[in-house]
């Protein structure tokens, strides 16, 4: 399909066959490009779905926990009891604890509805990237972009009781929500530039509409606001449309402050708390290695996370020799967060954190600018070359689709074989199976991380509790076990990634009296009873 580019209008129908008959065959041929998009975005939504499928990470504790917590509470969330006398920023994010609160009123509290919270976040993610990049350079940079995301491992290597990378795939967390709604009001702004009239206006309203409600789900995306007029600009939308995609915008920060009176008493509640969130980091942090947080956090993690580094670069180029304005577009869209991003994590004072720039998922509302700047890049540098040269070369028929598939298919051999192993949740499931057999075990204890997962397998799917019994958590920073940790049996793993092990590396010694009770067939998960004298 040929796309119109910011620089040249398209050359429709109109021009050879006149008005009256070419009016007809521009919608025509519209409908169907309609139609082939929507088909497309369902396809790449079902894939983001298969592949949380495949990973099926279990529910995941501290920030997603709080987050379903608030959702379960929500309005009367108790500020001032734990955990929300420590962490109230999570909970201000209304885009992601509305909708939560929601599903777990029609699908119950339980994993089902949790699962289903995180597949409508990797959706939004998977398929933004895919309508963006589509808009500005094609149907098939779009799709090859969302299907690089799909399996990369910073999307795949998200698991703690296996090789944890980050948090993303299968994990109620803000970040891929917000970047995927930020990605689609993106897609209808450049649509928009290809619209007049009402057209045109609905599609600025949606955009606005789509960029404000990124706003409730990820805070800091507000930063990439302040680019909106250089956005139009780029796309030669009028100036006077910033006030069409700004009236939507200025719609859901009023609905926001309303909320956060009514529920909080203060309507800049979430604002505050985003503010105030942050401090001295745990990890070790200096000016220096604020600066290069886009660097570590695409290259210390993984390998792979090189390819967004090279994304940058060609765009960098691209731009330099075409001087397209979609290639401009994305790297405004790329510096505007990543600025603020860099500045705050450090660069202005090391020992005051507010955002933690060299962990990958804060730089989520990027990539699919990345990306669509590194195929756009290639597109446009493709299309310079002589057509004899390339006809002679046969780099359409034979040179440039060989390489492609090469490089796709090492690419892919590469993130498939990155994952060491699929542990999913089959272990979690065992345990629920246990527990429901075994209802004269009254008390388990466990680190607070394991005990946050654990309250999701103590009842079905549904959140229909199928064992009745206490859970005992207790801080697993703490230097030895704590006296109320040796009452009952005693959940235990190894944890993998990046997570400390409990109390310093305590592990049960069958030596001293620890017996084990039960264990999952993959040795994930471990339940040991405590030494005699130790419960007396």
């Amino acid at each position: 399909m040929p796309q119109t580019t910011a620089d040249q209008p398209a050359v429709t129908q109109e021009t050879t066959t006149g008005r009256a008959d070419g009016a007809p065959r521009r919608l025509i041929a519209r409908i169907r490009r309609s139609r082939r998009v929507w088909w497309l975005a369902l396809l790449v939504g079902v894939c983001a779905v298969t592949a949380q499928w495949v990973l099926m990470t279990p529910p995941l504790y501290f920030d997603p926990y709080y987050v379903w917590l608030a959702a379960r509470d929500w309005p009367d969330i108790p500020l001032g009891v734990f955990p929300f006398d420590e962490v109230p920023h999570q909970v201000t994010r209304i885009g992601l604890v509305l909708p939560a609160r929601l599903v777990q009123d029609v699908l119950g509290p339980g994993q089902a509805a949790y699962f289903v919270i995180a597949a409508l976040g990797g959706i939004a993610f998977f398929v933004g990237t895919y309508l963006v990049v589509r808009a500005l350079f094609g149907d098939v940079a779009g799709l090859l972009s969302a299907g690089i995301l799909l399996v990369h491992p910073f999307f795949t290597m998200t698991n703690p009781f296996g090789h944890e990378i980050t948090w993303s795939t299968g994990v109620m967390l803000p970040d891929m929500p917000g970047a995927g709604l930020f990605a689609i009001g993106m897609a209808a702004l450049v649509v928009a530039s290809r619209r007049e009239g009402r057209v045109q206006t609905k599609f600025l309203l949606a955009a606005g509409l789509l960029l404000g409600c990124s706003f409730l789900v990820r805070e800091f995306l507000a930063f990439l606001f302040l680019a909106i007029p250089a956005y139009l600009a780029l796309l030669r939308i009028p100036w006077r449309r910033n006030v069409t995609v700004g009236a939507p915008m200025a719609l859901v920060l009023a609905f926001n402050f309303v909320h956060n009176q009514i529920v909080w008493g203060n309507p800049l509640a979430g604002l505050i708390s985003a503010a105030e969130h942050g401090g001295e980091s745990r990890d070790y942090v200096t000016r220096g290695l604020a600066a290069r947080s886009f660097l570590r956090a695409m290259h210390d993690w993984n390998p792979l996370g090189t390819i967004f580094v090279a994304a940058l670069v060609l765009t960098i180029v691209g731009f330099a020799v075409t001087r397209d304005r979609r290639l401009a577009l994305v790297l405004v869209w790329f510096f505007t967060l990543a600025v603020p991003l860099t500045i705050f994590s450090g660069v202005l004072d090391p020992h005051s954190i507010s955002l933690r720039a060299w962990l990958q998922r804060y730089w989520f509302g990027v990539l699919p600018a990345l990306l669509a700047g590194g195929f756009g890049s290639l597109i446009l540098m493709f299309r310079m070359i002589p057509d004899g040269l390339v006809a002679r070369l046969r780099l359409r028929t034979i040179a440039v689709p060989a390489v492609a598939v090469v490089l796709g298919g090492a690419y892919v051999w590469a993130a498939v074989t990155a994952v060491p192993e699929l542990p999913r949740d089959k272990a979690w499931n065992q345990l629920r199976i246990y527990l429901g057999k075994h209802q004269d075990t009254k008390l388990i204890c466990a680190d607070r991380r394991l005990a946050q997962t654990l309250t999701f397998y103590t009842r079905d799917m549904w959140g229909k509790p199928i064992w009745h019994g206490e859970i005992r958590d207790f801080p697993h920073y703490v230097p030895q076990l704590p006296l109320d940790a040796l009452k009952g049996p005693m959940l235990y793993t190894h944890w993998r990634g990046q997570e400390s092990q409990i109390a310093g590396g305590w592990r049960p010694d069958p030596a001293k009296g620890w017996r084990l009770m039960w264990r999952s067939s993959d040795g994930v998960l471990q339940l040991w009873n405590p030494p005699p004298g130790a419960t007396g």
